[in-house]
C-alpha cells in the first residue's frame, strides 16, 4: 500500500483514482472542483485544499489535467517543494512534449522525478483497467511507479526510453491516428450508404476481419448510430487541442502532415458550430454533412 497523491478528477481521473483506492491505496486528492472529488471520500480519500497539499516529501503524485498550461499552474515552486527530494510527479495528460522536457529540467533543480505516463484509455476502459500506458523518464522511478498504472487503469505499460516528452510524442501519434481512423470510417461509411449499401453490414464485415481493433469497432460503432454530442466521455473541444500539439510538434520536427490538417478542420468545424457537448467522435459529421446526409 502506498500513500500516493492524485490532482485532476476529470472523466478518466476519476476512475483511476477510484481503482488506487479499491486497491488499497491511501490517496490525497485535489480538484479544482471540490464536490466532484467528494464521492471518493466513500472509497477512503482525503480531500485536501491545494496541488501541494496533495504532496508529501518524497512521494508519489499523478496529475492528470486538461492541458499544458493547467499541469504548469500545478507544478509550481510550492508544490515541487513540497514533495521534495525523491518525489515523483506522474504526469498523465496529453500536452506537449517540448513542455514535457521543460518541466523534467525544471523539476530537477528540486530533486523532484518527472515521469511521463499519458493516457490511452476511454474512461470506461480506464476503469477496467484494460488502458495502455506510455512512460518516459529516468529509469528508477519509471520502475517505482508502474504498480500505480496498473492498479489504476493500464494492462499494458510501454517504456519509450529515457526523455520526458518520448511519451508524449507517442500520445499524441496515438490520437492523431485514432481521429485519422474516425475519418476514414466516417467517409467509407458515407460511400457506403451513397451507393445503396446497408452501412451496418459493411461496419459488421469490416471490423470483424481487415480492422479488428478496438478504434474500428467502437468509434465505427458511435459513428454508425450517429452518438456524436450529449455526454462526451472526450471532448471535441480537447481533441481539437490534441490535434493542434500535434500539427505543433510537426511543424517544430518539419514534418508534413496533411491528414492531420483535415481532421483540425473537422474538429474546428464541429466546435465553430457551438456543439460543446460533442464527443470528438463528431468530426465525423464533416464527411457526413459534405455528402448531404445527416
Amino acid at each position: 500500500m502506498q500513500k500516493i497523491g492524485f490532482i485532476g478528477l476529470g472523466n478518466l481521473g476519476f476512475p483511476i483514482a477510484a481503482n488506487l483506492l479499491k486497491a488499497g491505496h491511501q490517496l490525497k486528492v485535489y480538484n479544482r472542483t471540490r464536490e466532484k472529488a467528494k464521492p471518493l471520500e466513500k472509497l477512503g480519500a482525503i480531500l485536501v485544499d491545494s496541488p501541494a497539499d496533495a504532496a508529501e516529501k518524497g512521494g508519489i503524485v499523478c496529475t492528470l489535467v486538461s492541458d499544458d498550461a493547467a499541469v504548469r499552474e500545478i507544478a509550481n515552486e510550492q508544490f515541487l517543494q513540497a514533495l521534495g527530494q525523491g518525489g515523483i510527479h506522474v504526469s498523465m495528460s496529453t500536452i506537449s512534449p517540448d513542455t514535457a522536457n521543460e518541466l523534467a529540467s525544471g523539476h530537477k533543480q528540486y530533486g523532484v522525478h518527472y515521469v511521463a505516463a499519458p493516457v490511452f484509455a476511454r474512461p470506461e476502459a480506464a476503469e477496467a483497467k484494460v488502458g495502455n500506458a506510455v512512460i518516459s523518464g529516468d529509469a528508477a522511478p519509471k520502475e517505482r511507479i508502474r504498480f500505480l498504472l496498473e492498479d489504476g487503469f493500464a494492462k499494458n505499460i510501454f517504456d519509450v526510453g529515457p526523455k520526458a516528452g518520448s511519451a508524449n510524442v507517442l500520445k499524441l501519434i496515438g490520437n492523431f491516428m485514432i481521429a485519422s481512423s474516425m475519418e476514414l470510417m466516417a467517409e467509407s461509411f458515407v460511400l457506403a450508404e451513397k451507393n445503396g449499401l446497408d452501412v451496418k453490414a459493411a461496419y459488421e464485415m469490416l471490423t470483424t476481419t481487415l480492422f479488428t481493433g478496438p478504434v474500428f469497432r467502437n468509434y465505427g460503432a458511435m459513428i454508425l448510430n450517429r452518438e456524436f454530442v450529449g455526454n462526451p466521455a472526450f471532448k471535441a473541444s480537447l481533441g481539437l487541442k490534441d490535434i493542434d500539439l500535434v500539427l505543433e510538434t510537426a511543424r517544430r520536427s518539419y514534418t508534413p502532415m496533411p491528414m492531420a490538417n483535415l481532421v483540425h478542420q473537422r474538429l474546428l468545424t464541429v466546435l465553430s458550430k457551438g456543439r460543446r457537448d460533442a464527443d470528438w467522435v463528431a468530426l465525423a459529421t464533416g464527411a457526413i454533412n459534405d455528402a448531404g446526409l445527416k
